[in-house]
């Protein structure tokens, strides 16, 4: 029986709960949009402001998160399409980055939402991909998003070096079968290039395929707007 969960780190109530914690890192996220603005890479900016803000590893792995220049903003906004648009499309999803983020979110870990609108997580792959209680719950929610918003396909790409990325790859197509979804799944070795390359919608909180895809998809805000799903999400900005 499974029994592992994806949830919070035994600091991270200290480290996100409280508003004054909160607060700083709201602070922090407009100091970095202002030296990200003026072209300082975003490694040296971090280690600025969380110096500045005495900030612990944790938060400064949430800030850089959630952190963007304006020119980054403004273009990420440009491209992301509404569920209105769509029906009848092609969609590719960041496979990891949107069922780990599903997972935490499930858990109950602390979800950030930042300066794109996007959300994302603390948790990580790490070489290895390892299924949780929710990861099923995590992938029937992405089913009801492709019924409801009536897309032609959906592509599942998986970071092929990843152990366990063939064992999920499998779990989606017996899925997809199972429940008639016209659905595939893929492995690739550089899965953000291929995104950025070959979708023309790609569904990631990743900053980088956000950056260089065509247009792209706010998924998590979907599903937790549309299925009004219980989050403990702190709101970056």
């Amino acid at each position: 029986m499974n029994n592992r969960n994806r949830g919070k780190n035994t600091e991270d109530d200290a480290l996100f709960g409280s508003e004054k914690q909160v607060d700083k890192l709201k602070t922090a996220v407009q100091d970095m949009l202002y030296l990200l603005s003026r072209d300082y890479p975003e490694k040296a900016a971090s280690e600025l402001v969380g110096n500045r803000y005495r900030l612990k590893t944790r938060q400064i792995q949430a800030l850089r998160g959630a952190s963007a220049s304006e020119k980054q903003v403004g273009s990420r906004k440009m491209r992301q399409l509404r569920a209105s648009e769509l029906k009848d499309k092609t969609l590719y999803l960041d496979g990891f980055n949107v069922l780990i983020l599903m997972e935490s979110l499930l858990s109950g870990a602390y979800i950030f939402e930042g300066m794109d609108g996007c959300f994302r997580d603390l948790s990580g792959v790490h070489g290895t991909y390892k299924k949780v209680n929710q990861t099923l719950r995590a992938v029937e929610l992405v089913a009801l998003f492709f019924q409801k918003s009536e897309i032609h396909k959906l592509f599942w790409i998986f970071d092929q070096p990843v152990s366990n990325s063939g064992r999920i790859k499998q779990i989606i197509l017996d899925f997809a079968r199972e429940n008639n979804l016209n659905w595939e799944a893929g492995l690739e070795y550089n899965p953000d290039k291929f995104l950025a390359e070959n979708s023309d919608i790609s569904a990631s909180s990743d900053a980088w395929i956000l950056d260089n895809c065509k247009n792209w998809f706010n998924l998590i805000g979907y599903l937790i707007t549309e299925e009004k799903l219980d989050v403990n999400l702190v709101k970056m900005f």
